[in-house]
C-alpha cells in the first residue's frame, strides 16, 4: 500500500521541485523504495528462524519517542517459560491512514524464565510524528 500510496503522490505532482531540485515524485519514490527495502530485510531476518514459536502476546511496545528526527519504542519480551529464550520481533510503523511508513526486526535475547528483557526498535529513515509501534510478528526461539 505504501508504493501504492507513493505512486499516487508522484503522478499527481509531476513538474514541481523543492529547494534541491528534487522532484516529488523522485522524494515519493525514494519513500516507497526505502519502506519496501526495510520490509524485505525485516522479512529476511524473519525466515532465518526455524522452529520458533508464536509469542506476539509475551511482546509489549512502549510509547514512541523521537531522537533526531527517528522514531524509536521500548520494545519488551515477558517470557512464560521456564527456559532462557530469545525473541526476534517485527515492527512496524503506520500512518494515521494505516499505510506502512517503516519496519525493522528487533532481536531480545536471553531473556531469562519468568522474567522480561527490553531492546530498542528504531526506524531505518527520518519519520514526522510519532506514530505507535505495531508488533506484527513475535517469535519465542
Amino acid at each position: 500500500m505504501a508504493a501504492a500510496t507513493a505512486a499516487a503522490l508522484a503522478a499527481g505532482m509531476t513538474g514541481c521541485t523543492n529547494d534541491s531540485g528534487e522532484t516529488p515524485r523522485s522524494v515519493a519514490s525514494e519513500a516507497g523504495d526505502a519502506v519496501q527495502s526495510a520490509t524485505a530485510a525485516a522479512a529476511s531476518e524473519l525466515a532465518k528462524i526455524k522452529g520458533g514459536l508464536d509469542a506476539k502476546s509475551d511482546v509489549k511496545a512502549g510509547p514512541t519517542e523521537a531522537e533526531n528526527n527517528r522514531l524509536f519504542n521500548e520494545i519488551t519480551a515477558t517470557n512464560p517459560t521456564d527456559q532462557t529464550v530469545d525473541y526476534t520481533v517485527l515492527v512496524n510503523w503506520k500512518d494515521s491512514s494505516g499505510n506502512l511508513l517503516d519496519a525493522t526486526v528487533v532481536s531480545i535475547d536471553a531473556v531469562p524464565p519468568g522474567g522480561t528483557k527490553s531492546a530498542k526498535a528504531q526506524t531505518h529513515r527520518d519519520l514526522s510524528g510519532t506514530p505507535p509501534a505495531e508488533i506484527v510478528q513475535a517469535t519465542r526461539h
